[in-house]
This record gives C-alpha cells, sequence and structure tokens, in this order.
C-alpha cells in the first residue's frame, strides 16, 4: 500500500490550494491508494485530524475549483516542532500515526517555519531508520525562502499589490488639495511585496511617491522631512510601507504604538499599525491630510485577482515533490530556477531542506534606488513576469464559488 499525505502551515496564499491539487492529482496518477490531508498541519496530525482527500475530489470540476478557492483548505497553523535532542514525544507520536496510516509519503506546503519542520522530521526519520519520504513544497507570499527564484504566492499577492495601489493613486488625487495617503504592506524583514507596489507606475498612472522597505534602517525625521519637500511639488503624495520597517536600534517602528502584540510559537511578533503611526506623525508635523491604509491578509487572499503564471507555478511544484518523493527523495524543498526572462520560463529542481529552513532571502540591495525611496528596473525585469495573466474565478450569482470541507 502506498498512502500519502500533505499538510499546509503557516499563512494562506490566494494559490496555496493548486500545491494542494498538483500533490493530490500526482500521487494517484503514481499510483498512491489513499492520500489524506492534515486538517490544521501537523497539530492537528498530532491530535489524527485528518481528510481523506481521495473521497472528497470525486471530479476534475472539484480539482478546478480547488486551484481557484484562496486559503488553506485543510487550514493551517503556526506549530513549532521542538527539536528531537529536546524531546522525542512529538516525533514518537506523529510517527506512530504515520505508521497507522501506513504513510510513506508526507508532503508539506509553507515557508520557512514548514521547512524547518520538514527538516526535522526527515532527520528524526534518518535517526530511527524510517523510510518515509519527507518533501517540502515552498509557498509564501513574503517571497524570502532561500534558492528558489520566487515562491509560489509571491505573484499573486504582487499583481494584488500593484493592481491595488494604481486604484489608491487614483482616488488619492481626485481633490487637488494636500493629502498624503501612507499604505501599510505585508513583509516581516524583506521588502519584495512593498517594492510590488511600485508596479503600479505606467503610462496611465504616475505610481507611488515613496517605499519604505525593511532592508533600510528607517529615520523618523527623515520620513518627515521627505514627505513634506514632496508635497511641495506635488498635492497628493502615496507611500508604500513596509510593515516590518525598523529603527536604527533594531525596533520595528510598529513598536513605537502601545498596541498589544501577540507572539507566536516561532517568536515572531504580530507586526501591525506601522501606517497608522506614521500617519499620525504626518498630521502632527505637517499641515496636510492624510490617511493609513492597511492591506493586511487581503494581500493573502484575494483569489478574485490571482497570476495564471504563479497558480500554474504552484501546481507544478505540488507535482514535482510528489514525483521526487516517489523516485526516493527525501528532506528536499522543490525550488523554482528561472531559466529565460524573455520568454520566461521556468523550471523545478531540489535543494537540502537544511539549506532551505531558517534563512532569509531578502531584496537586494542593488535593486534598492540610492535615494532609498524606490526600486530599480532590476526589480520591475524579475517581478512582471511573475503577474502575468489570469485564471477567473467561477462565478455563482455574481459572485466566485470556493470549495470548503
Amino acid at each position: 500500500m502506498k498512502n500519502a499525505i500533505v499538510g499546509q502551515s503557516g499563512g494562506p496564499t490566494a494559490v496555496i490550494n493548486s500545491s494542494l491539487a498538483g500533490v493530490y492529482e500526482a500521487a494517484k496518477n503514481r499510483g498512491a491508494d489513499i492520500v489524506y490531508g492534515m486538517a490544521h498541519g501537523v497539530a492537528g496530525l498530532l491530535n489524527e485530524d485528518k481528510i481523506n482527500l481521495s473521497q472528497i475530489f470525486d471530479t476534475s470540476l472539484e480539482i478546478e475549483l480547488l486551484k481557484r478557492t484562496p486559503s488553506s483548505f485543510l487550514g493551517s497553523c503556526r506549530y513549532k516542532l521542538p527539536h528531537f535532542s529536546e524531546t522525542t514525544e512529538p516525533y514518537e507520536k506523529i510517527f506512530k500515526i504515520l505508521k497507522k496510516l501506513d504513510i510513506q509519503f508526507f508532503f508539506y506546503i509553507g515557508g520557512n517555519d514548514s521547512m524547518d519542520t520538514i527538516m526535522k522530521l526527515s532527520d528524526y526519520a534518518k535517526e530511527t531508520g524510517s523510510k518515509i519520504s519527507f518533501m517540502g513544497i515552498p509557498k509564501t507570499i513574503d517571497n524570502d525562502l532561500m534558492l528558489t527564484d520566487h515562491t509560489p504566492g509571491f505573484g499573486s499577492a504582487s499583481k494584488y499589490i500593484g493592481a491595488t495601489m494604481k486604484e489608491l493613486i487614483r482616488d488619492a488625487t481626485v481633490y487637488g488639495t494636500p493629502y498624503v495617503t501612507i499604505v501599510e504592506i505585508m513583509g516581516r524583514n524583506s521588502g519584495w511585496l512593498t517594492a510590488s507596489a511600485s508596479l503600479a507606475k505606467a503610462e496611465d498612472c504616475e505610481g507611488v511617491d515613496m517605499l519604505c522597505l525593511p532592508e533600510l534602517p528607517f529615520y523618523l525625521n527623515e520620513f518627515l522631512n521627505k514627505v513634506e519637500k514632496m508635497q511641495q511639488e506635488k498635492k497628493s503624495i502615496v507611500v508604500a510601507v513596509s510593515e516590518g520597517i525598523k529603527l536604527p536600534d533594531g525596533r520595528y517602528v510598529c513598536e513605537l504604538s502601545n498596541d498589544a502584540r501577540f507572539v507566536d510559537s516561532f517568536g515572531h511578533k504580530n507586526l501591525t499599525g506601522t501606517a497608522r503611526l506614521l500617519a499620525n506623525q504626518v498630521a502632527k508635523n505637517i499641515n496636510t491630510k492624510v490617511r493609513s491604509i492597511e492591506l493586511s491578509i487581503l494581500q493573502r487572499c484575494a483569489g478574485h485577482i490571482t497570476s495564471r503564471t504563479d497558480i500554474t507555478e504552484s501546481y507544478q511544484v505540488g507535482g514535482a515533490a510528489v514525483r521526487a518523493a516517489f523516485n526516493g527523495h527525501t528532506g528536499e524543498m522543490v525550488a523554482l530556477r528561472r531559466i529565460s526572462n524573455d520568454p520566461y520560463q521556468c523550471i523545478t529542481e531540489l535543494y537540502d531542506v537544511h539549506k532551505v529552513a531558517n534563512f532569509e532571502k531578502k531584496l537586494p540591495i542593488d535593486w534598492i534606488c540610492e535615494n532609498g525611496t524606490n526600486v530599480t528596473n532590476n526589480f520591475h525585469r524579475y517581478a512582471r513576469p511573475l503577474i502575468q495573466a489570469e485564471l477567473t474565478p467561477i462565478y455563482i450569482n455574481g459572485l466566485q464559488r470556493h470549495i470548503k470541507i
């Protein structure tokens, strides 16, 4: 018997379910008897909370709906496995459950923290002589995974941000009076998503006036001076700011507020309120109307404006992980390698998950303009192929149709 199990972990994306579809179809096509889904990732697996996907996906229509459904169909978690040198209890429980289900292939779709989980499970399997294959499948809108050209999920989030900024810029210019709009974009330590706001610039759009990226230290007085100077030249100023910008002393700017902050099991602080804080500072120091906008989770769940390129590649990395596992690979992550930009082409390859887990890929400093407030055409050449084309949702009664458990 060849059974497989797949889980989704961390923050979702608009196309993460396309990877799930890729895993399911590839595993069934290669002879898997049952493909299980973990309900809420490893945390759910520890409670034996599983779903027999073979009983859910009966037709190709359901798979097509799955590809067009945002967020994590199986549910997600942020569960940090301790290293087995500290305690083997959760590992013994997980492997007992996997043995009970006759699992030979284990797939985990996620970002950096999820690759940490795959690394630990595959290491434990090696230590104990288990023959289960553990494969990581990349996803994150943050685009901060090492060794892959980009991560599935980033293209659609980038497309949403670029499109939304074009619309915000149009709205911000209607009154002809002094007006500052500060838009907060996700990105804890890397500025890939905030840089995507620059894609709005085109013949029909003047683009954003300033980017604030976490790769550079943030100086509040310098920021205020730049805004004031810009507004002397044009009345409407639009600023895109990363939620993760930091002061020179290493503190997140949003920590200057008194907001309570949740900290997850990986030690990540909930970052929010950066745009609101900066808007308050602008209002106090500059005679202008100001508005703060937080795109928040809309960046990762806007399934109505996904990139077809992104959906296709998300499906491909799922299938590639299955192919590798059935060929005897374990402890690896599927990566995307760009082999051509015109025409755009990417292939999949494999990397040892130890070279990926707990590392972060940041926006290259030489892709940031000398003034620190915009990005060069290197970023645009990199990002534009990833936002191309659309996969239209299936609409029922005027609204998109999703699939859910």
